[in-house]
């Protein structure tokens, strides 16, 4: 089931993609005798234990599904699935080749670092480069959406708490990151984490360590690996961060990216204005962001 955070002539709603379609879950759930108001958004659904499962029930039922028209998939405007996670746990340095890439050895634990919630957009909105750091980059990554509260949580059982996979870009102000000597001021831009299109439930993705990931700019490929490269992989990443971290509901973590980022390239490329940005994650989808230069505002004052 393919799950997406829409808006079409009112608030932003949360439905199912169909082929080319999306249906208003709410809808399907009232057609169905269920409350529609326990489906209206992802962050509830996921909140409400049984909800997912009663989701993927109301799209597989064709008798239902024949009573409502939906609405063309290309005459919404998508937002990111997860419109605001409470937390979003990135890893750094978790593709081998990466680490290859850059000359350094593989880490011994995994990576953490954070990006804040300001940082999200929808699967096709602009990128904004800040005014004062044109030195951004494009990072692909597989992003795990968390299901349940997850603490302690044993390697063995960690995908039991995964809702679904969806395709992240980790994008990154490079000057700031390696001025700083930490990564949080240049992740967590805003626009800096573009996620979607959709989240794909976890029952459709049962090799999440097995998936081509891509990333092209204006139409040239630039990374091209595979999440088979992942150093530690989703149910040990899982396992490590609710060791110390408790992960609720709709959390996103963001696994790492592959080779190829701009910045190692010689000479480096950067994200500019006029750019587009796609990357893909096979079984998943493809963001496709074009990339704006910052327009100053007015100072926002209480």
């Amino acid at each position: 089931m393919k799950l997406a955070t829409f808006m079409a002539d009112g608030p932003a709603r949360l439905g199912v993609v169909l082929n080319d379609k999306i249906i208003d879950l709410a809808e399907l759930a009232s057609l169905g005798g269920l409350d529609g108001s326990r489906f209206t958004s992802m962050i509830e659904v996921l909140r409400t234990g049984e909800a997912l499962d009663r989701a993927r029930s109301l799209s597989q039922n064709t008798s239902l599904l024949g009573k409502i028209r939906g609405v063309r998939l290309d005459s919404v405007r998508l937002l990111s699935p997860v419109p605001n996670p409470g937390k979003i746990i990135a890893v750094g340095l978790n593709y081998l080749d990466h680490c290859v890439e850059q000359g350094i050895d593989p880490p011994a634990a995994p990576l953490l670092f954070a990006k804040f919630p300001n940082s999200v957009t929808g699967p096709y909105d602009p990128i904004i480069i800040p005014e004062e750091d044109p030195e951004v980059d494009y990072e692909v990554e597989l992003g795990v959406v968390i299901g349940r509260r997850a603490k302690r949580v044993s390697e063995a059982d960690a995908l039991r708490y995964v809702a679904g996979y969806l395709v992240l870009n980790d994008v990154s102000a490079r000057k700031w990151q390696f001025a700083d000597k930490q990564w949080t001021r240049g992740k967590s831009c805003d626009t800096f984490a573009p996620m979607g299109p959709w989240l794909t439930t976890a029952d459709e993705v049962p090799q999440p360590e097995n998936l081509a990931v891509f990333t092209r700019v204006n139409g040239q490929t630039l990374q091209d690996s595979s999440t088979k490269n992942l150093i530690f992989g989703v149910s040990r990443l899982i396992s490590y961060i609710s060791a110390s971290i408790t992960l609720e509901p709709g959390d996103v973590i963001a696994t790492g990216t592959p080779p190829g980022v701009g910045v190692f390239r010689k000479p480096p490329i950067y994200l500019k204005p006029g750019d587009v940005v796609e990357t893909g994650i096979e079984k998943l989808g493809v963001l496709k962001n074009p990339v704006i230069a910052e327009q100053r505002q007015a100072a926002i004052t209480a």
